[in-house]
């Protein structure tokens, strides 16, 4: 959907996948779908860590943006196949920043995560704050593509954002996403597994909402912070051309009452199964947006119950249920 509005926006897009099988892989050719059709676009099919085709791939485009939105995602998963994060996200990674490097793009623009918060207990999570305890390998690759951007900020001068997203949802989402499990099951009248006994709170961010934020952030190059403090902890900004933001709605939502709102959407009562907290899971989130409505005259405000309602609306037409 990111490319979608790009290519409105009178863009050339080049987007690059593997297309991968770890979720179904029908649903991105799909999605692919909608875009080839654009005079505009061109897809190449390409690992991130395949060094030599990334290398050949940067040095003949000559990228005026990157939007580097692709990674190994899911904390769960990350628990049981490490090596998947270690490839895509660390080793990936490493082959975007190197592509940047030699070809001079001005600016690289980087999905991290909100995951990156980790253990921190206050909120709403600030990118003022430190984040130095993950409690996923997923969250610790994300805060390691932090760091490694703001190296190649600080040692070439490459202007890096990095976009901490939280909970992004709608049409088109990933099927690991609760909305949409929770979605697919209670239509198959299956029960739904809801962790920490149901006290759950996450900031829900609809798509459009994020792709009009990623849209705004990639069109302000980040330049060095005249304010920058060594000795103040400001880990946002740099001395570098580097930020960091938080992409969330600002509003956390008990997973209950987004089960509820489900439920009066699709017509049907959820048979929810209440479990403990399973490990790598934070109990809350909840962004702090100042940053990003401060720089890009912008923040999420999609309501849940009209993000959710679109979201259905576009899950039984898809799957025509």
């Amino acid at each position: 959907m990111e490319s979608q509005r790009l290519l409105d926006d009178g863009c050339d897009v080049v987007g690059l996948d593997n297309l991968n099988e770890y979720y179904d892989p029908s649903l991105k050719r799909a999605r692919l779908a909608q875009l080839t059709p654009r005079r505009s676009f061109r897809f190449i099919k390409m690992d991130l860590v395949d060094r030599a085709g990334m290398a050949t791939l940067f040095k003949s485009e000559r990228f005026e943006i990157v939007l580097h939105l692709a990674a190994q995602a899911g904390v769960r998963y990350s628990l049981t196949n490490p090596f998947a994060y270690v490839d895509s996200n660390l080793v990936g990674f490493a082959n975007i920043l190197e592509g940047c490097r030699h070809n001079g793009p001005r600016h690289l623009v980087f999905a991290s995560s909100s995951s990156v918060y980790g253990a921190n207990a206050k909120m709403p999570f600030s990118v003022r704050d430190n984040v130095d305890h993950p409690i996923s390998l997923y969250a610790a690759t994300k805060k390691a593509n932090e760091l490694m951007a703001h190296a190649y900020a600080h040692l070439c001068g490459l202007p890096c954002t990095g976009l901490r997203l939280f909970t992004v949802y709608g049409p088109w989402g990933r099927p690991d996403m609760a909305l949409f499990l929770f979605t697919a099951r209670i239509l198959e009248d299956k029960p739904i597994d809801i962790y920490n006994y149901g006290n759950m709170r996450r900031d829900f961010t609809y798509i459009d909402d994020v792709i009009e934020c990623v849209v705004r952030v990639m069109e302000r190059v980040p330049q060095p912070d005249p304010c920058w403090d060594a000795g103040g902890a400001m880990p946002g900004s740099s001395s570098a051309p580097y930020r960091i933001y938080n992409i969330g709605n600002n509003n956390p939502e008990n997973l209950m009452h987004v089960v509820g709102i489900l439920e009066m959407n699709l017509g049907k009562k959820a048979k929810v199964n209440l479990l403990a907290n399973q490990a790598g899971d934070v109990p809350a989130t909840h962004a702090d947006v100042s940053e990003l409505a401060r720089d890009v005259g912008f923040q999420p405000r999609t309501p849940l119950e009209v993000g959710v309602e679109r979201f259905v609306r576009w899950y039984r037409s898809f799957y025509k249920v």
